[in-house]
């Protein structure tokens, strides 16, 4: 045997000396050896899931419309008579004041009447100055006892009729100066023009409502919601307006009006927001978007983590903590949040929902809970010790 083979044999034999001793103390008689169990947690064979216990809480619908501003009054102007137009003297949009005349009726017949009631009162007036001499004359006459009774007594009744003719002659010319100047349309109020139907040339009759005035003054921002969400307005039924061009421009409003009938074509509710003050960018037509918190009610709210689809349906997975296994379960969505959903039913306060590792999960499996879950989430062997 060559020298290097038996200092290998040597250090093999010391080596086994040394080792065998530390062997026989770990292996007493009695005991087993059986290899360490390894907890669940860390069992490879197990998907490790984050879960979350279902509450109920209050839940405020924050909701978000789109309208438009308009004026709280409008006005629709009509000529008070009729005829032919003439003349148009404003457009659309443009600011009105309450005296000023938006368009001229052709006023031929109104002028001819208001000739003929002038000469009807020249013509009464003559007659009463000469009804005026001629009693004048009878009551010297029947001073001096040159007259008879009868002739006095006609003289001073034709004196009468002739001032009541008068005073008939004045009052048709009054309504004749009237009737012509229902000639120019005039709106009253002040405000902006809305919309028109008409136009030069056209026959327009007495009451036919020519024009839409939006009145100056207070304004509202309209929407139309639907109708669901008029059962439960704000508490104070206070909106935050803001202007879509530019957010900056901002107003507060309280729910002036609620349409109480629903639009047959689009099915939504018409609601007035009436503004406190109204920024000069908020013209008339601006659009506006309002933002409401809706009155507060009960219900469940899970993480958008926790959404899982199944059977092309909304799910989640619950998680059984005595069986530690997972099933999922369809559930009806009331909204959808920005970071959570809003549930209507399917999940109840106290069972445990996954929020993480849904994806590797099927019905019936195993599970282990991560660690910060694990403490939160007890087990049922943990809660019957616990009962001892």
């Amino acid at each position: 045997m060559s020298p290097g083979l038996r200092s290998v044999l040597a250090a093999t034999v010391v080596l086994s000396a040394l080792v065998a001793p530390v062997l026989a103390r770990a292996a007493q008689p009695g005991e087993a050896s059986a290899a360490p169990a390894i907890p669940e947690a860390e069992d490879p064979s197990l998907v490790l899931v984050r879960v979350v216990k279902a509450t109920k809480g209050p839940v405020t619908s924050d909701v978000v419309l789109t309208g438009d501003i308009q004026a709280q009054a409008q006005t629709n102007v009509a000529f008070r008579t009729n005829g032919k137009v003439a003349e148009r003297r404003v457009e659309v949009g443009d600011h009105v004041g309450a005296d000023q005349v938006l368009a001229v009726l052709e006023p031929l017949t109104q002028r001819a009447n208001l000739d003929n009631a002038r000469a009807a009162l020249v013509s009464a007036e003559a007659q009463l100055t000469q009804a005026k001499v001629t009693f004048e004359r009878q009551k010297q006459l029947i001073s001096g006892g040159y007259t008879t009774r009868p002739s006095y007594d006609n003289a001073e009744q034709q004196l009468r009729t002739s001032q009541a003719a008068v005073d008939s002659a004045r009052a048709a010319l009054g309504t004749a100066e009237e009737q012509l100047s229902y000639t120019e349309l005039r709106a009253g109020v002040p405000g902006i023009v809305m919309s028109r139907t008409f136009e030069v040339g056209q026959v327009v009759q007495a009451g036919q409502a020519v024009m839409v005035l939006a009145q100056d003054g207070p304004r509202d921002a309209v929407f139309n919601v639907y109708e669901a969400l008029t059962a439960h307005p704000p508490g104070d039924k206070t909106i935050h307006i803001t202007l879509q061009s530019d957010p900056a421009v901002a107003a507060t409003g309280h729910v002036r009006e609620i349409s109480p009938t629903v639009d047959a074509a689009s099915g939504t509710v018409r609601v007035k927001v009436g503004l406190e003050r109204t920024p000069p960018a908020m013209s008339l037509g601006a659009v506006v978007i309002g933002r409401g918190r809706f009155a507060s009610r009960e219900a469940v709210v899970l993480p958008w983590s926790a959404l899982y689809r199944y059977d092309d349906r909304p799910a989640v997975w619950i998680y059984d903590s005595a069986a530690r296994t997972v099933s999922v379960r369809r559930i009806e969505i009331d909204r959808y949040g920005f970071d959570d959903i809003v549930l209507k039913g399917g999940v109840e306060p106290g069972e445990t929902v996954v929020t993480a590792g849904i994806q590797f999960l099927r019905p019936g499996q195993r599970v282990a809970l991560a660690a910060q879950d694990a403490g939160r989430v007890p087990t049922q062997s943990a809660a019957g010790e616990g009962g001892r």
